[in-house]
């Protein structure tokens, strides 16, 4: 609608130069205009009054969840007609399930939108028993980008990456589509390292209180930005080493601790860890159902972008140490579309180097 709108002002623009036209295209803008508006009414009156469910892959208590949580206390009122957002978290599948219902289920009416691992945006791509096509979600973007790092607790005997190759080591994750399987597994397929994955976990949250009680060494694939918000104590008491970062470029707090990028020279080892890694991008990502009404889908897509410039909403996010760094609903379904044409025999070798 805007960019038909804008297409129709170009053209009656042009045309006021012909005898007798101004007269009309006055009214066929007025027109125009009365029918925007009633467009962004019909909008506001459907949400008015409404409960819009802000769904969320984890248990309470996670990064996901603070951050999820943090954006529906503002939101709500950049969406026309100011309605209620509800948090609920629904946990499960490795921080799948939401997608999957989203996919494959979820009412196509615009009154829920959620997050979910970064990495649902291309797990179909790499687990055949993931049946949805990412691509065609409503993207809303993501909150940040992001690096994940692998660390181990301040007890345990593998404290570098020398260690990490070389000593074995307890690690903790949620499910075998989620990333924390997903990145553990490609430490120890790509990398060689001697690991033992305890999965089944409902989140970050209990893991990282299975590594306080000594029950794990660590975990590979959490974000930087989560530990930094939730156990920023972690940091000030020196409790973690940080093992390596998952990204194309250092988070600055982490400057001497290597990508993983950096750790190997072999041409299809880093093809594939080019095509995991660049799930990052996704971090903290935001979508809706797909095929809901182009007009509810824009609205929300406008008030992300939205708070993502909120003064309210940056001042709590800065408060508690969470990292905003917006990444675009486009860019993100853009980055979709090309992943989307990654070769079979390149998918092929990605699959078994994340499998157990």
């Amino acid at each position: 609608m805007p960019g038909t709108r804008r297409q129709v002002y170009a053209v009656c623009a042009s045309l006021t130069a012909l005898p007798g036209m101004t007269s009309v295209l006055a009214g066929l803008v007025l027109a125009l205009t009365t029918l925007h508006s009633a467009h962004a009414q019909g909008v506001a009156d459907f949400y008015r009054g409404k409960n819009v469910t802000v769904a969320i892959a984890f248990s309470p208590g996670g990064g996901y969840d603070l951050y999820a949580r943090t954006l529906a206390r503002h939101m709500g009122k950049y969406i026309p007609g100011n309605p209620n957002l509800v948090p609920q978290n629904m946990p499960g599948a490795g921080g799948l399930r939401v997608a999957q219902f989203y996919a494959q289920a979820a009412p196509k009416d615009g009154l829920s939108f959620g997050t979910f691992t970064r990495m649902a945006g291309i797990a179909p791509l790499f687990d055949p028993t993931q049946t949805y096509d990412s691509s065609k979600l409503t993207w809303l973007g993501a909150i940040t980008d992001s690096v994940s790092i692998c660390i181990t607790w301040h007890t345990s005997p593998v404290k570098t990456w020398k260690d990490f190759l070389e000593k074995p080591v307890t690690l903790g994750g949620t499910g075998p589509s989620g990333e924390l399987d997903i990145f553990t597994n490609l430490y120890k397929n790509v990398f060689g390292a001697n690991i033992k994955l305890v999965s089944g976990y409902p989140g970050t949250a209990e893991i990282m209180l299975a590594m306080e009680r000594g029950e794990l060494d660590g975990v590979c694939g959490i974000d930087w930005t989560s530990i930094k918000a939730q156990r920023q104590r972690w940091i000030q008491n020196k409790q973690i080493n940080v093992i390596a970062q998952a990204a194309f470029h250092k988070d600055p707090d982490l400057p001497d601790v290597p990508l993983i990028m950096e750790l190997t020279k072999d041409p299809e080892k880093l093809q594939i860890l080019k095509l995991f890694v660049s799930a990052h991008e996704f971090a903290r990502p935001y979508a809706a159902p797909p095929g809901i009404p182009t007009d509810r889908a824009a609205a929300l897509i406008a008030a992300f972008d939205a708070t993502m410039k909120d003064t309210g909403f940056l001042a709590e996010t800065a408060k508690h140490q969470m990292e905003v760094a917006p990444v675009s609903g486009k860019r993100l379904a853009d980055m979709l579309a090309d992943l989307y044409t990654t070769p079979e025999a390149i998918l092929a070798k990605a699959r078994a180097a994340i499998s157990r």
